[in-house]
């Protein structure tokens, strides 16, 4: 009977713990790509640096919109002064105007330019939104992972705190020394405080998440709860042609490539010669008669300054080389992203599995035997307490790896232009199909 009575406080602790758990993960919220669009929808809304880029975009839009066609004409006024009989003959009043021709292609060109930076701007603002997607998925499995702490935290204050219960009956029947009563307090002491600071970790990371969707600082958020571990992704050229396909920098930059084109296309028709037409009338203002009128032509002279022509041209084309070249050196590099992000995937799997299909049970068995040789007086203590941290060290662990392989998985999908793994792994299994972009 007295054996008895120490384990039935130490479960009805445990049923405690587990019906506080069950009534959390009722209001547990289980992170998908449908919450995470649904957090990015809000923050492309809120958030002030996509409205920065929305106005960048409006900008060069309206840059477009101004280039002309046609450039204002210019109007002549002047006067003569002569004798009065030449005057009368000649007109002393001069009225004209003066239209520059659009040759060469020159307006089309400056149109093609701004039309390419509004390209620009749109891939910019595309890839800020996207990145912003990528920031707030990460940010929500840290979240995650601070709720499995800080309910790791709390079952195992509550877990030490029946064991600290258990002591003291096993002290009061001779079972156990003040010493394991002392060690059992001051754990649950110390586990106690070491929970309260995870929570103001937990209390952190909403903060971070609110900043990234503009929200209030102090709002809350219900429980975060991991998915499930992912499948494995392997490694294939089908991954690097998507990713350079659908990688938002690399398609900012191809924009970035088209821009410079057209900047050097427009220096290089600045070379050719500007031709314009004019008209002029001649009136005497002594009767306000008309005496002449002209129609003229006139043409600038480039020639003059052909050689800084020649370097304002080369100056734009050694531009658009350089931005070719790091186009192809991003090339390389998000082959390489997409490889690393993929062996971060299956490390992070591999050693969830590790955890929880050996660790985990193993340590839960030592925990038990461990506490059953204390209770029947044939373990030490200490054993009990080593084994518990154990446990909870593993089964953190294994939170930390499957939140590191779905953070590693969203920036995959997002290189990808993929909605989830079901719609990459249908690409991987029908290359010609077209890819959802998150």
């Amino acid at each position: 009977m007295k054996t008895i009575l120490p384990l039935l406080i130490l479960l009805g602790a445990w049923t405690n713990v587990w019906n506080a758990n069950a009534a959390a993960a009722t209001n547990a919220v289980v992170i998908t790509p449908a919450f995470l669009n649904a957090l990015a929808a809000e923050a492309r809304t809120n958030a002030p640096l996509l409205r920065s880029e929305r106005s960048r975009v409006e900008a060069a839009r309206a840059n477009a919109a101004a280039v002309r066609t046609w450039e204002d004409p210019m109007f002549t006024l002047g006067g003569m002064t002569a004798r009065r009989s030449m005057r009368a003959d000649d007109g002393d009043l001069l009225v004209g105007v003066e239209q520059k021709l659009p040759l060469f292609g020159k307006p089309a060109a400056a149109r093609r330019a701004a039309e390419s930076e509004v390209a620009t701007q749109q891939a910019a603002e595309s890839m800020a939104f996207q990145m912003l997607w990528l920031e707030i998925a990460r940010q929500a499995f840290k979240v995650a992972l601070a709720d499995r702490v800080v309910e790791l935290a709390e079952e195992d204050v509550a877990w030490l705190d029946a064991l600290a219960q258990l002591a003291e009956q096993q002290f009061l029947v001779g079972k156990a020394s003040q010493v394991d009563v002392l060690k059992a307090q001051t754990e649950r002491a110390k586990r106690t405080e070491q929970s309260r600071t995870e929570s103001e970790r937990r209390h952190h990371e909403w903060v971070a998440l609110n900043r990234l969707l503009n929200r209030d600082f102090a709002a809350t958020w219900p429980r975060f709860e991991l998915p499930a571990l992912a499948e494995p992704i392997e490694f294939g050229g089908h991954l690097v042609d998507l990713s350079l396909q659908f990688e938002p920098r690399l398609k900012m930059m191809r924009r970035e490539v088209e821009q410079a084109a057209a900047n050097t296309e427009v220096t290089r028709l600045k070379r050719l010669p500007d031709f314009g037409v004019g008209i002029e009338g001649r009136a005497f203002t002594g009767n306000g008669e008309f005496r002449q009128g002209m129609v003229f032509f006139n043409v600038n002279l480039p020639f003059w300054n052909l050689d800084k022509y020649r370097a304002e041209h080369a100056r734009d084309a050694a531009k658009t080389r350089a931005a070719e070249q790091s186009l192809a050196d991003y090339r390389l590099h998000a082959a390489k992203e997409v490889h690393e992000v993929v062996t971060s995937i299956s490390a992070a799997r591999r050693e969830a599995l590790l955890y929880r299909d050996q660790i985990l049970p193993r340590a839960e068995l030592a925990l038990a035997s461990s506490r059953l040789a204390w209770e029947t007086e044939r373990g030490m203590f200490r054993d009990v307490l080593e084994m518990r941290r154990m446990l909870i060290e593993s089964r953190l662990m294994l939170a930390r790896a499957v939140a590191e392989q779905h953070s590693m998985l969203s920036q995959l999908l997002l290189y990808c232009g993929a909605a989830d793994l079901d719609a990459l792994k249908k690409h991987q299994e029908k290359p010609s199909g077209t890819p959802t972009k998150p």
